[in-house]
């Protein structure tokens, strides 16, 4: 069966309409850029409300608790399968101070050494277009969804 991911797409409105992604952490991800963004988020079980899943997932990959009201964005489908539940947020922060949790891993593969590396290893604000190219593929409907919901000044 397929997980399950509730997350936040955090937006402001500068000149433009941005929003905040975050880039995995970690050795696989070091590299990779283009598509590999995503909202703030994570998996959660059936019995949990997406909403708060969704907050406390924000506060685990961006070390801040976030208390502003949130808008509904509905779920997407991602390629292998997992639905995101996501939620807006008009929310502002220096993304210089985030603060990640971590996770633990073998690195480098069979070498017996266990490293630890943050989820997270960066958040950047990005217009919609920028973040289009950014994201992954699965999430895109998400920023289309939120420009028509609050409009892209």
């Amino acid at each position: 069966m397929p997980s399950k991911s509730a997350g936040i797409l955090a937006y402001r409105k500068r000149d433009r309409l941005e929003v905040l992604l975050v880039h995995p952490g970690g050795p696989f991800w070091r590299t990779k850029d283009l598509g590999a963004w995503s909202i703030p988020k994570g998996e959660y079980a059936d019995e949990e409300d997406a909403e708060i899943a969704a907050r406390r997932e924000f506060a685990e990959e961006l070390g801040l608790e976030l208390t502003v009201p949130l808008m509904t964005l509905d779920q997407i489908k991602q390629r292998g399968g997992k639905r995101v539940t996501a939620f807006a947020a008009k929310f502002d922060i220096d993304t210089s101070s985030i603060r990640s949790n971590t996770f633990e891993m073998e690195w480098p593969p069979r070498s017996g050494k266990r490293q630890v590396f943050p989820e997270v290893d960066r958040a950047e604000w990005f217009t919609l277009d920028e973040a289009r190219k950014k994201i992954n593929a699965g999430q895109r409907p998400l920023l289309d969804r939120l420009a028509q919901m609050i409009g892209d000044e």
